[in-house]
Order: C-alpha cells, then structure tokens, then sequence
C-alpha cells in the first residue's frame, strides 16, 4: 500500500467522506452515480441487490465479451465502483430484518424505487427514522411521492419524454429523437441528489438532525431546461432547432474530408466571422452583403452553412480545427469515443482510470466531473461481483458468525 493511502488506494487524508456509511437501494443509472460518487470519496457503500431480481444494469448491454452474465455488464460496472455488494433476497422477512440492523448502523439510505416497495419493506423515513433518529434518507422517485402521477415507472428516456426534453431534441423538418441517451439519469439527477445528500450531511454535522430527501426525478430534469420553460411562459413556443442556436451563426457540425468527418463551429461576433473567411480563403465569397452582419447571418443560415461546407469538406478535420483556434474562431473535431480515449487533454489530466475487474479482466473508465486538487476523482476499485461482500459485511457489520451465515445462506436469505 502506498504510504498515505488506504487499502483502495486513495489518499485517507483527502477521504472528505471516509467513516460515513451508505445503504443503497438504488438500481439502475441515476441513484448508481449518486453513490458511486459518495463511494470515491470515502463512504463505504453497501450496495444492497439479489441474485434473485438482479439490478436491471447488471442484465442490460454492452457486456464485455465473452461475459454476458451479472457480473460482465459495462454500463453496471462504469456506476459501481468502490462499492460493496451485499446479496440480500428482500422477499423474505429474515432479509428484511437484516436491512433494518445494517440501516441501523449507517448514515445515508438511497432509493429510486416508485412509492410503496421501501414502506412495504418496512423501510420508509418514518420507520427508518424510528430505528436510527440521524438517519439521512433519501428517495428518487420518477415524478414524486404524491400526485395524480406519483405511481407512474419508468427510466431516463422516460423522463426526457414527460419533460419535454424529446420535443426540443433534433431537427426541425424531422421527428424528436430525444438525446440518444438516459440523460436525465446521467446528469441532472444524481447531481441534485449528491448535492442535496451534501447539504443534509453538513446540516447534521452542525445540528445533530437527520434529514428526509425526496427529488423528483421530473423536478430535478425539468431544472434543466429553465430557457424553455421560461420562454413557454410569455406564451413562445420552443420547438426542435438542431445545432442552431440564437446568439451564433454559423453554428453547427460541418463535413470535413474523410468518412464521417466533422468539426464544430461556432461564430458570435464580427472577429470571429472575420476569421473564419480568412481560414477557408472564402473573404470573397462569404464577403457578400447578405452576411455582412450578425443578423443577416442568421436570416440566411440555411444558404450559409451549404457555403461554409463546400470548403469545409477539403479539410482534415484536425487540421481545420487548429486552423480555426488559431484564427480566433471556436472549434473543435467532432470525436468518437475511441478518439477520446486517446485524447491529449484527458490524457494529460489522468481522466482515464485503468482497473482490474474480477471478471473481465483489466478495463478503462473515466474521472468523476469534478476534483480536488490532488485529491481522490475517479473510482479506485472496480465495480464488486454480486454478493462479493456479503461474508465480509455480515461478518464485520452485523457481527454474524461463520454458522449463521451459512444458514442464512442456505434458507436462501443472503442470496
């Protein structure tokens, strides 16, 4: 062990959260990222979850090939890492039990369950709050704990639907498409939730108190798109607009040479559109009148990026972009996942972190969004097997013995 570190590596005295306990009963993506969070900065979380109804992650794709099974799913193991797995089957009362005597003795319970499992569960605020007074508690469900709609299931895509994140997602002579992707889960939901679970720490470090957190996963992912739900009000209606946007034109992804092949553009000011003629050797052709100004640009937007095209697509879209930087204009290379791996930024920053899963094998995953100066950002164990950590928990938590456990195990309990 290095000196100065803990037993997963990371720097004890930079553990903002070492010493504070999580029961998670969170699934799926949005809770996941909650406390896997919590986990990199030192809580030791408790990932509660059965072989008898899996986290939907552990069955979902991509799965590392060769490994389709529970343990080789690489959207489960990209959430859960410095996690501890602790097997319980909770359709039995001798497991519900045992999750009231680890609740107990932790600090933080997490759902996002819809209403009604955790008090059927007999794990509810009140009855938690009964059995640890400082317990902070908190629940995702997808649209609330009450309301016409509170009983209402669903996921990311679900959310990005009832929002009107979908709506306001593509281009506009086409059908929504939504952002391709459970964003609600990614983003806005586990960030209000971490930085509300951080608020109710803090207050009962100064208090004494508990605290009872319900985020609405609608709530929060509506916070998201404020502009809109702003402009709705004064009766504008918002609609799908591509990669256009008010303030900038050209603004958008512009072929370059080479199959799928792009860079990103963005023009505010005069300087910019100064620069950006310049780099394409266009000044006569992009000088018309009918560009002249900001305004006029984005009245003739459509004409004006099949112009900018025609030279873009001589490019290398490397070479165009630093072409563009250089000029003073905003750009970029429009990456792909492997070209992000191999990043000179991120790599620089030590963005990518390189495990060890017990299953397959070594694998790459990346930083948290934030960071403390030297300090922990970006999970230092890999994501546990299921149950890897049920003997050790019960054991070291719940202080059962070697018998016990055995027929726990075998009553189909810890399972």
């Amino acid at each position: 062990m290095t000196p100065g570190t803990d037993a997963d590596g990371q720097r004890s005295s930079e553990l903002a959260l070492k010493g504070i306990r999580v029961l998670d009963f969170t699934w799926v993506g949005a809770g996941a990222l909650v406390t896997q969070t919590l986990a990199i900065h030192g809580a030791e979380v408790i990932k509660i979850e059965s072989s008898v109804h899996p986290d939907n992650l552990r069955v979902s794709p991509p799965f590392s090939p060769g490994h389709e099974n529970v343990n080789g799913s690489g959207y489960f193991i990209s959430r859960n890492g410095n996690k501890h797995s602790f097997a319980l089957n909770m359709r039995t009362d001798k497991a519900r039990e045992i999750a009231r005597a680890l609740l107990e003795k932790s600090d933080i319970v997490t759902n996002n369950f819809r209403p009604g499992i955790m008090e059927r569960w007999g794990l509810d605020y009140e009855q938690a709050r009964a059995i640890n007074p400082a317990v902070i508690y908190l629940a995702m469900p997808m649209l609330g704990s009450t309301g016409p709609h509170r009983d209402f299931v669903g996921f990311g895509s679900t959310i990005q639907a009832v929002t009107g994140m979908v709506e306001i997602s593509g281009l506009p002579d086409r059908l929504p498409i939504g952002t391709n992707t459970h964003y609600p889960d990614h983003v806005p939901n586990p960030g209000h939730a971490l930085v509300a679970l951080l608020a109710a720490l803090y207050r009962r470090k100064v208090t004494g108190q508990g605290a009872n957190i319900e985020l609405s996963q609608l709530e929060s992912t509506v916070n998201v798109i404020g502009p809109e739900i702003l402009a709705a009000s004064v009766g504008v209606r918002t609609t799908r607009s591509g990669n256009r946007v008010a303030d900038a034109a050209p603004h958008g992804v512009f072929r370059c040479a080479g199959e799928d092949s792009w860079c990103a553009i963005a023009v505010r000011t005069d300087a910019q559109w100064d620069g950006l003629r310049r780099v394409l050797d266009a000044e006569q052709v992009l000088g018309s009148p009918r560009f002249a100004s900001a305004k006029a640009r984005k009245a003739t937007e459509p004409e004006l990026e099949q112009l900018i095209s025609r030279y873009t697509v001589t490019w290398e879209r490397e070479l165009l972009a630093k072409a563009l930087q250089q000029g003073g204009v905003p750009a970029y290379p429009v990456q792909s996942v492997g070209d992000l791996m191999a990043d000179d930024q991120l790599q620089a920053r030590e963005f990518w972190h390189h495990l060890d899963h017990a299953e397959i094998g070594p694998y790459v995953t990346g930083s948290l969004p934030f960071r403390w100066k030297d300090g922990p950002f970006g999970p230092t164990r890999p994501a546990p097997l299921l149950g890897e950590h049920t003997w050790e928990i019960a054991h070291r938590v719940l202080g059962l013995s070697k018998d016990d456990y055995d027929a726990l195990c075998a009553e189909g309990v810890l399972r």
